[in-house]
């Protein structure tokens, strides 16, 4: 598959000299494809000529593909060279500018999820939210990799971005200043008897981030430890390498995630090793609607092997796997959807999410679901769309938030259920009695 891509690739980015070289070799219908590229010729003849000012060819044919690839699926994007070089050192974890994961939608940017402890997260930037300017220039119009790299900028510089948040009346700017974001992506803390660890992201530092998080505190625990809390929420996804090896950590057998191509010859099935770190220890896993990509992959895999329990909201649902493919000498890169990610039981998440095993809502916003706006994969234009005849599931009922106010409601419900004071067939059989009063509710609810 990936040389049938590099084939067109060429034709395209080198220009028509090398797609005409190919076209003995194709067939009828390929050759109908083909003659189409006279017709981007001619428009990039005319641009050259009579457009008001001078345009480099670069930037026309750059242009070009970013439209070409861009109109596939919001995840899809043409990155320059200078682009290609940010999005390696990124996934090294460290980079410059404010630390959001965003996607486009409607013309503006739309925040998937702040990175912890970054300038987005410390200026309240929300999932959800709306990117409607960078430093009063409107983004309407403009391609998802020109915003982020506008976004980005030397330390210490500052930077305006215009807000629509659903709620707010209007929207409101929002100054920040840019930092080195250095993603950590693995924090880690007792909660008493339990062990509580947070994912933020999946770079190449998260699967040994994830591994001494454990051995640090099973030492720090001791024989107390009653289990692990493994927060994936606001967790935006990243490298799916890691995100197998993380779930291989707390696996010792089975299957954990399959991708599957446009051709049968491309399935990949990725199974788990002997040898669970925690030693079998029980473990809750905290996911909301930013729980996106790589992370949905460790919460689908954990959930359908039964070897944890899933608590919060409905994820995101981006069920796609991009490759990144790079374009001739130093010329940038595709970042192509190639495929669609499958959980062990056959399960596609894409514009579905990962259902959880308990819902349970953090606060107001969570409780009020059906009135709020919330980002998910199924809001995007342009989206893949789930697999057809798939079984839907039914959302548990939500677990409102208390009147009284808990700093996280969510976690202190995960640290009561690993602690016996609220069992998993208790949970179960509430719920059980709730879809038998209230089926219509049930039905009702909408995964994102």
């Amino acid at each position: 598959m990936m040389k049938r891509i590099a084939l067109v690739v060429v034709g395209v980015v080198l220009g028509f000299g090398a797609a005409i070289t190919l076209l003995p070799a194709l067939g009828a219908a390929d050759m109908g494809a083909y003659r189409q590229l006279d017709l981007f010729s001619d428009a990039f003849e005319r641009v050259r000529a009579n457009y008001v000012r001078p345009v480099q060819d670069g930037e026309l044919i750059d242009n070009a593909i970013q439209g070409m690839v861009s109109a596939l699926d919001p995840h899809s994007s043409y990155m320059d060279a200078k682009s290609f070089a940010d999005m390696q050192i990124q996934t090294k974890g460290e980079f410059g500018g404010l630390g959001i994961e965003v996607t486009m939608e409607d013309g503006l940017i739309k925040v998937v999820s702040p990175i912890d402890d970054t300038p987005a997260a410390k200026a309240g930037i929300k999932p959800g939210d709306f990117i409607a300017a960078i430093d009063n220039v409107p983004v309407q119009g403009m391609a998802l990799n020109d915003a982020i790299t506008k976004m980005r900028g030397p330390a210490g510089s500052k930077i305006t971005l215009t807000i629509l948040r659903n709620g707010a009346k209007k929207p409101f700017d929002l100054t920040l200043t840019r930092a080195i974001v250095q993603v950590d992506s693995v924090k880690w803390r007792r909660e008493g008897d339990v062990a509580y660890i947070r994912l933020t992201g999946f770079n190449e530092q998260t699967d040994p981030g994830l591994q001494k998080a454990v051995r640090d505190l099973k030492k720090e625990i001791g024989p107390a430890l009653k289990g692990y809390v493994l927060d994936l929420r606001n967790n935006p996804g990243g490298l799916l390498d890691q995100a197998i090896s993380v779930s291989d950590d707390l696996l010792n057998s089975g299957e954990i995630v399959s991708t599957r191509g446009r051709h049968a010859e491309d399935t990949q099935r990725y199974d788990a090793k002997a040898g669970d770190i925690t030693g079998g220890k029980p473990i809750v896993v905290l996911i909301n609607g930013g729980t996106a990509s790589a992370s949905e992959i460790v919460a689908g895999a954990l959930q359908d092997h039964r070897r944890a329990t899933v608590l919060g909201m409905t994820s995101f649902g981006k069920g796609s796997v991009q490759t990144v493919i790079p374009l001739g000498d130093g010329g940038g890169a595709l970042r192509l959807t190639t495929a669609r990610y499958y959980t062990p039981s056959g399960h596609s998440i894409q514009a579905r999410g990962i259902i959880p095993d308990i819902a349970v809502a953090q606060g107001e916003e969570d409780d009020q679901l059906p009135k709020v706006i919330r980002p998910s994969e199924a809001d995007l234009p342009g989206h893949l769309v789930g697999e057809k005849g798939l079984k839907s599931d039914k959302v548990p009922p939500i677990r409102p938030a208390p009147g009284k106010k808990y700093d996280d409601f969510q976690l202190s419900y995960a640290l009561d259920l690993l602690r016996g004071k609220v069992t998993v067939s208790a949970v179960a059989q509430n719920t059980k009695t709730q879809n038998a009063k209230a089926p219509d509710k049930a039905k009702g609810e909408k995964a994102q």
